[in-house]
């Protein structure tokens, strides 16, 4: 009798809306805390920057004296670095990095991996594209720049770029005994390229950091509705099941 008591208390307080929503937070306070910090946050900085640009085309004040501060450590030498290695942040650089992470992860089944790195690279490209052509930012014109842009400023396609190339790299080695080594080799490579369009005097500031923000929310939030973490490390020959196959409510079409 008491056990039978036990077991309706159990019932009627798993049907309290109360006890439904607190077992939920539980369960899912790690997606909320990514969607709020990877997510919201990124989206909110991108959003007042863009308000901003909009209202005032001049920018920030903080925009042209960091890009004097930066222009006085100007030289021959560092003019050739930065010129190289600013080819690394274009978008029709990183195609061949995108796709030769496509071929590996499809030809080891990971097609829920695949379908992230897709969506991620092709969705950041669109975004910027389509954020240049409406926001309508020209370009820096404090000095005779030796790397020649044709395109729109806000926000940075290079920023935009690398950022989404090593989230996407982080998200797939988050896994592994490699995402520590990824993040922090990967954010030295996101801040170098960010420093190279800056010392060209390309871009303003705040379209590399818009450029930053927009890509992180994209390619995190991609990571939160496909989930290409749900495949976790395991032997060489042990095919990933969990890639190929679609959850419940993935195939309710």
């Amino acid at each position: 009798m008491e056990k039978l008591e036990n077991v309706t208390g159990d019932r009627q307080q798993q049907k309290s809306p109360l006890s439904f929503i607190k077992k939920l937070l539980i369960a899912r306070w790690r997606e909320l805390l990514i969607l709020f910090i990877g997510v919201y946050l990124p989206l909110q900085v991108f959003g007042l920057l863009a308000l901003e640009v909009w209202q005032h085309e001049g920018g920030f004040p903080w925009d042209v004296p960091i890009l004097i501060a930066i222009h006085k450590t100007a030289q021959p030498q560092l003019d050739i670095f930065a010129l190289s290695l600013t080819k690394f942040g274009s978008f029709w650089t990183a195609i061949p990095i995108f796709s030769t992470i496509a071929l590996v992860l499809l030809l080891l089944k990971r097609w829920r991996s695949l379908a992230y790195v897709l969506l991620s690279a092709l969705g950041s490209a669109f975004i910027n594209r389509t954020a240049k052509e409406f926001m309508h930012r020209v370009r820096p014109d404090l000095w005779e720049s030796s790397a020649h842009e044709l395109s729109y400023a806000f926000p940075s396609g290079h920023a935009m770029t690398s950022m989404t190339l090593i989230a996407v790299l982080v998200v797939l080695a988050w896994n592994s005994n490699l995402r520590w080594l990824v993040l922090i080799f990967g954010s030295l490579f996101v801040v170098a390229i960010g420093w190279t369009r800056l010392y060209l005097g390309v871009h303003f500031p705040s379209d590399i950091l818009a450029g930053w923000m927009v890509a992180l929310a994209w390619a995190i939030g991609v990571n939160l509705i496909i989930k290409p973490h749900l495949t976790k490390a395991s032997d060489v020959n042990e095919q990933p099941v969990e890639e190929t196959s679609l959850l419940p409510e993935e195939t309710q079409l």
